[in-house]
């Protein structure tokens, strides 16, 4: 079993409040999750109104495909809205046996 994340920090200028900011993270959560059938929530920075940091997670039998999920789930995080910006993604492989 292989598990790949992904911590995505973006860029919400924006926003002026955390209603805001709440708009545009659960669409793009909503959006992520629905197009690649991940996991992803918000995990840090919950409470400053112009950055939003999202976790990614995909469990899968092969690396390579849960690279290539996450990979392509960042790239569709920096370039599907244009209210927010990728600051910053790292990604990591995991294998459990």
């Amino acid at each position: 079993m292989v598990i790949a994340t992904a911590r995505v920090v973006l860029h919400i200028p924006s926003s002026h409040s955390l209603k805001d900011k709440r708009q545009v993270v659960r669409s793009l959560l909503s959006q992520v999750q629905r197009q690649f059938s991940l996991s992803a929530a918000e995990t840090d920075d919950q409470d400053r109104w112009q950055v939003a940091v999202i976790g990614i997670a995909v469990v899968s039998g092969e690396s390579a495909h849960a690279e290539e999920v996450v990979a392509k789930a960042v790239n569709f995080l920096a370039g599907r809205n244009p209210e927010a910006q990728l600051l910053d993604y790292q990604t990591e492989l995991l294998h459990v046996w």
